[in-house]
């Protein structure tokens, strides 16, 4: 293990391959960022929905704020492991991997909004 990566975390991720250029490394970094920016989103989201309580049958309004705040709280879990990924790629000098949070996340608002709009309607 060279001495750079001595001192940082996580060592699985910094003790192997090649520094990369330091603008894609702050680039994956700003990305695990927005990452967490989105699930504070999805638990404020989830929170306010059930907390407004809004004019809408009250089991739907509460499974779908049920919903954005799982999806808050794995979203972080998920951007750790998808930062590790990225910056373990590009050290070794590999192709970039996909992201694997864009189609949960799709999914969750998709149900969510299906949730919403059930409530409403049989209100």
């Amino acid at each position: 293990m060279s001495g750079e990566a001595r001192g940082r975390f996580p060592r699985r991720v910094f003790g192997r391959g090649s520094e990369p250029d330091p603008r894609f490394t702050l680039a994956n970094e700003r990305t695990f960022l927005a990452w967490i920016r989105t699930s504070l989103a999805l638990i404020a989201g989830g929170v306010a929905l059930e907390a407004l309580g809004l004019p809408m049958q009250p089991g739907l309004r509460l499974a779908a704020s049920l919903v954005l705040v799982l999806a808050g709280i794995l979203a972080p879990l998920q951007a750790w492991f998808g930062w590790a990924r990225v910056e373990q790629a590009m050290r070794l000098g590999r192709a970039l991997p996909g992201s694997v949070l864009t189609a949960p996340l799709a999914v969750v608002v998709s149900v969510v909004g299906v949730l919403l709009l059930l409530g409403y309607a049989l209100r």
